[in-house]
């Protein structure tokens, strides 16, 4: 498994972008994408050398990242990429991770399945085993 990216919950994406374009000198690399499973827009900014950010914002109080965001938001998951989630997911089990959300299509990675997983300390853990994502504009 390698790192994919971080997610960061916001509470507006054009805000969230504007700051991290502006401090942090990363550039929006995809469109931004509703993820209808789990009630939110995401948009994925990339930097020269450096890792991969999405941005996370709720459409709306039934979003599971609702209430974070309304708390100012903040680091939400690391994103692991593997050979095989359906392989993947029950050796992470089998060493103490819960699986929280199965497999599902995630629009942000072309309908590809991801899933979500939580290990001890709250370390909540995004599984994918695609390097597509929706939108992407290449490059770093």
């Amino acid at each position: 498994m390698v790192l994919d990216h971080i997610g960061v919950v916001v509470r507006s994406l054009e805000e969230g972008i504007s700051q991290w374009c502006d401090l942090f000198g990363y550039r929006q690399n995809s469109e931004i994408v509703v993820n209808s499973s789990q009630r939110v827009r995401v948009v994925f900014l990339s930097k020269s050398d450096s890792l991969t950010v999405k941005l996370i914002e709720p459409t709306g109080p039934v979003s599971p990242v609702f209430l974070f965001a309304g708390k100012g938001g903040g680091l939400h998951h690391l994103c692991f990429r593997c050979g095989n989630l359906r392989v993947q997911i029950p050796e992470l089990e089998e060493k103490g991770m819960k699986l929280v959300v199965g497999p599902q299509p995630g629009e942000a990675f072309k309908n590809h399945d991801i899933a979500f997983l939580m290990a001890k300390n709250n370390l909540n853990v995004e599984l994918i085993d695609t390097e597509e994502k929706q939108g992407w504009s290449g490059g770093g």
